[in-house]
Protein backbone atom coordinates (compact mmCIF):
# COMPACT_ATOMS: atom_id res chain seq x y z
CA UNK A 1 0.00 0.00 0.00
CA UNK A 2 2.94 2.38 0.49
CA UNK A 3 3.98 2.14 -3.05
CA UNK A 4 0.06 2.60 -4.41
CA UNK A 5 0.41 6.15 -1.59
CA UNK A 6 3.45 6.69 -3.66
CA UNK A 7 1.81 6.21 -6.92
CA UNK A 8 -1.35 8.33 -6.20
CA UNK A 9 1.49 11.26 -5.51
CA UNK A 10 2.37 11.04 -9.33
CA UNK A 11 -1.58 11.75 -9.99
CA UNK A 12 -1.05 14.31 -7.79
CA UNK A 13 1.54 16.36 -9.54
CA UNK A 14 -0.59 16.62 -12.71
CA UNK A 15 -3.55 17.85 -10.69
CA UNK A 16 -5.64 14.62 -10.88
CA UNK A 17 -7.33 13.17 -8.49
CA UNK A 18 -4.69 11.10 -6.12
CA UNK A 19 -5.55 7.49 -6.57
CA UNK A 20 -2.77 5.02 -6.71
CA UNK A 21 -3.00 1.02 -8.23
CA UNK A 22 -0.26 -1.42 -7.85
CA UNK A 23 -0.11 -5.49 -9.22
CA UNK A 24 1.48 -7.95 -7.45
CA UNK A 25 2.41 -11.29 -8.66
CA UNK A 26 4.50 -13.72 -6.15
CA UNK A 27 5.54 -10.64 -4.45
CA UNK A 28 6.67 -8.28 -7.07
CA UNK A 29 5.29 -5.48 -7.85
CA UNK A 30 4.13 -6.02 -11.87
CA UNK A 31 2.26 -2.78 -13.04
CA UNK A 32 1.03 0.63 -11.44
CA UNK A 33 -1.45 2.88 -12.25
CA UNK A 34 -2.73 6.32 -11.35
CA UNK A 35 -5.58 8.87 -12.25
CA UNK A 36 -5.31 10.30 -15.17
CA UNK A 37 -9.08 10.83 -16.13
CA UNK A 38 -8.37 14.64 -16.59
CA UNK A 39 -5.52 14.58 -18.31
CA UNK A 40 -5.72 12.01 -20.82
CA UNK A 41 -9.77 13.01 -20.84
CA UNK A 42 -10.87 9.21 -20.44
CA UNK A 43 -13.37 8.54 -18.38
CA UNK A 44 -11.26 4.65 -17.85
CA UNK A 45 -8.24 6.25 -16.60
CA UNK A 46 -8.45 5.11 -13.46
CA UNK A 47 -5.81 3.86 -11.49
CA UNK A 48 -6.67 0.52 -11.52
CA UNK A 49 -7.59 0.21 -14.98
CA UNK A 50 -4.32 1.44 -15.83
CA UNK A 51 -2.49 -1.10 -13.68
CA UNK A 52 -5.01 -3.61 -14.80
CA UNK A 53 -4.30 -3.43 -18.18
CA UNK A 54 -0.24 -2.77 -17.65
CA UNK A 55 0.12 -6.40 -16.07
CA UNK A 56 -1.80 -8.01 -18.54
CA UNK A 57 0.64 -6.96 -20.83
CA UNK A 58 3.19 -7.64 -18.85
CA UNK A 59 1.93 -11.29 -18.36
CA UNK A 60 1.06 -11.93 -21.76
CA UNK A 61 -2.98 -12.99 -20.78
CA UNK A 62 -6.26 -11.18 -19.50
CA UNK A 63 -6.38 -13.36 -16.45
CA UNK A 64 -4.49 -11.92 -13.18
CA UNK A 65 -4.80 -14.89 -11.33
CA UNK A 66 -2.80 -15.37 -8.01
CA UNK A 67 -2.59 -11.87 -8.67
CA UNK A 68 -3.26 -9.04 -5.43
CA UNK A 69 -4.27 -5.49 -6.37
CA UNK A 70 -3.32 -2.60 -3.79
CA UNK A 71 -5.70 0.60 -4.44
CA UNK A 72 -5.99 3.98 -2.39
CA UNK A 73 -9.42 4.35 -2.61
CA UNK A 74 -12.26 1.74 -2.27
CA UNK A 75 -12.59 0.54 -6.20
CA UNK A 76 -15.66 2.03 -8.63
CA UNK A 77 -18.42 -0.55 -10.06
CA UNK A 78 -16.51 -0.10 -13.43
CA UNK A 79 -12.98 -0.72 -11.81
CA UNK A 80 -14.75 -3.49 -9.88
CA UNK A 81 -16.15 -5.44 -12.69
CA UNK A 82 -13.04 -5.19 -14.60
CA UNK A 83 -11.11 -6.49 -11.49
CA UNK A 84 -13.71 -9.56 -11.30
CA UNK A 85 -12.97 -9.82 -15.23
CA UNK A 86 -9.52 -10.23 -15.13
CA UNK A 87 -9.43 -12.68 -12.05
CA UNK A 88 -7.62 -10.70 -10.34
CA UNK A 89 -7.43 -13.19 -6.77
CA UNK A 90 -7.19 -10.52 -3.87
CA UNK A 91 -7.76 -6.78 -3.62
CA UNK A 92 -6.76 -4.53 -0.55
CA UNK A 93 -7.81 -1.19 -0.68
CA UNK A 94 -7.31 1.94 2.06
CA UNK A 95 -9.78 4.39 2.41
CA UNK A 96 -13.79 3.40 1.63
CA UNK A 97 -15.96 5.51 -0.90
CA UNK A 98 -19.20 5.98 0.35
CA UNK A 99 -19.97 7.44 -2.86
CA UNK A 100 -18.99 5.26 -5.39
CA UNK A 101 -17.18 1.92 -3.10
CA UNK A 102 -18.29 -1.46 -4.86
CA UNK A 103 -15.97 -3.41 -2.60
CA UNK A 104 -18.50 -3.46 0.25
CA UNK A 105 -19.57 0.09 1.01
CA UNK A 106 -22.36 0.54 -1.22
CA UNK A 107 -22.31 -2.79 -3.09
CA UNK A 108 -19.94 -5.61 -2.74
CA UNK A 109 -19.20 -6.43 -6.48
CA UNK A 110 -16.16 -8.38 -5.84
CA UNK A 111 -17.73 -10.84 -3.82
CA UNK A 112 -20.86 -11.34 -5.49
CA UNK A 113 -22.16 -15.29 -5.80
CA UNK A 114 -24.03 -14.90 -9.15
CA UNK A 115 -21.01 -13.95 -10.90
CA UNK A 116 -18.01 -16.49 -11.95
CA UNK A 117 -15.21 -15.27 -10.19
CA UNK A 118 -15.16 -13.79 -6.52
CA UNK A 119 -12.26 -11.77 -5.06
CA UNK A 120 -10.30 -11.60 -1.03
CA UNK A 121 -11.05 -8.30 -0.17
CA UNK A 122 -9.07 -6.61 2.80
CA UNK A 123 -10.44 -3.10 3.84
CA UNK A 124 -8.98 -0.36 5.66
CA UNK A 125 -4.90 -0.74 4.98
CA UNK A 126 -3.43 2.67 5.92
CA UNK A 127 -6.85 4.15 5.62
CA UNK A 128 -6.18 7.62 7.48
CA UNK A 129 -3.19 8.50 5.04
CA UNK A 130 -4.99 7.37 2.04
CA UNK A 131 -8.42 9.09 3.32
CA UNK A 132 -6.06 12.07 4.13
CA UNK A 133 -4.47 12.59 0.99
CA UNK A 134 -7.41 12.53 -0.82
CA UNK A 135 -9.39 14.85 2.21
CA UNK A 136 -6.26 17.22 1.53
CA UNK A 137 -6.21 17.39 -2.56
CA UNK A 138 -9.96 18.42 -2.48
CA UNK A 139 -9.41 21.23 0.16
CA UNK A 140 -7.08 22.22 -1.94
CA UNK A 141 -8.68 22.38 -5.28
CA UNK A 142 -11.37 24.18 -3.75
CA UNK A 143 -9.43 26.36 -1.87
CA UNK A 144 -8.22 27.19 -5.84
CA UNK A 145 -11.75 27.73 -7.48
Amino acid sequence: MRKALEVAQQAEDIDEVPIGAVVVKDGMIIATGYNRREIDQRAIAHAELLAIDEACRVLGTWRLTGCTLYVTLEPCPMCAGAIVQSRVERVVYGASDPKGGCAGTIFNLLNEERFNHQCVVEKGVLEQECGQRLTNFFRKLRKRK
